[in-house]
């Protein structure tokens, strides 16, 4: 809790824990099977990033039953089913009230070794910092609820959303991983705090080499921005020093709060090199954004370049 990490862990014996976690939130996205889908992933991502194997699921359902087809409702719970059989985890049940507005999620349940769990507080100095998939989805969906989001762009940001970080995970287990967090809410930077401050240690982020999806400049430019990116950008205030040609546009984009995004890998350079090609050769956008280094503990520095 001290650190806030993605998911509990709980100690059965020697060999076995459980690692559990809850999600949910309101739809982000028109398509109600998407959303199902996109719900199931962000909450197994926690699983994932913990190094865990998710197992089990229930169902977190607030619907306006009287007001909204329930075919609707239907077409969300088929979506998340989907997304748990392409994970390989059971869905157990669940619980729905009658609600005015839309809310959707799990709990999940999964399963990992005791000696083998990933935290955000073990990065080290000289670490490679690793990201896994693309920011900007804050902005994309803020602007596929004010209608100013093609149909192309809409397409693309809900497969990321909806893409597990079940492959991700399995190749990072086979490196030595010292710390590990799925970017969600808090944006990248939130969360690189965190593991920053967490593991005592400093940290440099390359804003050129943070991959970011098409169309979200443009759309920052004209302010368009979900609530939370705004919270997490004066939230870190004074956790992050920007070099001066990151403008502010640029910070709050690197402040967007994510749904389902991916994972930020903090592990030694040159196993984290060949984790980046391997998962390159598996179609993951893994790329390498910065480092950690002993200097400036709990805080990152921001640089528009940087050499790894």
């Amino acid at each position: 809790m001290d650190t806030a990490d993605d998911a509990g862990i709980y100690k059965l014996s020697d060999d076995l824990a459980l690692v559990q976690t809850v999600d949910f939130f309101t739809p982000i996205v028109d398509d109600p099977y998407m959303y199902g889908q996109i719900a199931a992933a962000n909450a197994l991502s926690d699983v994932y990033a913990m190094g865990g194997k998710p197992v089990t699921a229930l169902n977190i359902v607030g619907f306006p039953i009287s007001k909204v087809e329930k075919r609707i409702l239907a077409e969300i719970l088929r979506g998340a089913a989907d997304k748990l059989q392409e994970a390989e985890v059971t869905l157990l049940g669940g619980h729905s009230i009658d609600d005015e507005e839309p809310k959707f999620g799990m709990a999940v349940t999964g399963l990992i070794h005791p000696a083998k769990i990933w935290t955000n507080a073990g990065a080290c100095p000289g670490d490679l910092l690793i990201l896994t998939k693309p920011i900007g989805i804050g902005v994309l969906t803020t602007a596929i609820k004010r209608e100013k989001l093609d149909q192309e762009s809409i397409e693309q940001v809900m497969k990321l959303m909806a893409t597990l970080n079940r492959e991700t995970a399995e190749i990072a287990r086979r490196y030595p991983v010292h710390a590990a967090t799925d970017v969600t809410g808090f944006g990248l930077l939130g969360h690189a705090s965190e593991m920053a401050r967490g593991s005592s240690v400093g940290m440099e982020i390359a804003f050129s080499r943070v991959p970011i999806l098409p169309k979200t400049r443009e759309l920052a430019e004209q302010q368009v921005f979900p609530g939370g990116s705004k919270a997490n950008y004066r939230w870190l205030r004074d956790k992050v020093d920007y070099e001066r040609e990151i403008d502010e546009t640029d910070r709050l984009i690197l402040s967007d709060a994510v749904t389902s995004g991916g994972l930020l890998l903090s592990l030694p350079p040159e196993e984290g090199w060949k984790m980046v090609k391997e998962m390159n050769r598996q179609g993951i956008g893994a790329v390498a954004i910065g480092r950690v280094v002993s200097e400036h503990p709990g805080i990152i520095h921001v640089v528009k370049e940087l050499t790894l």
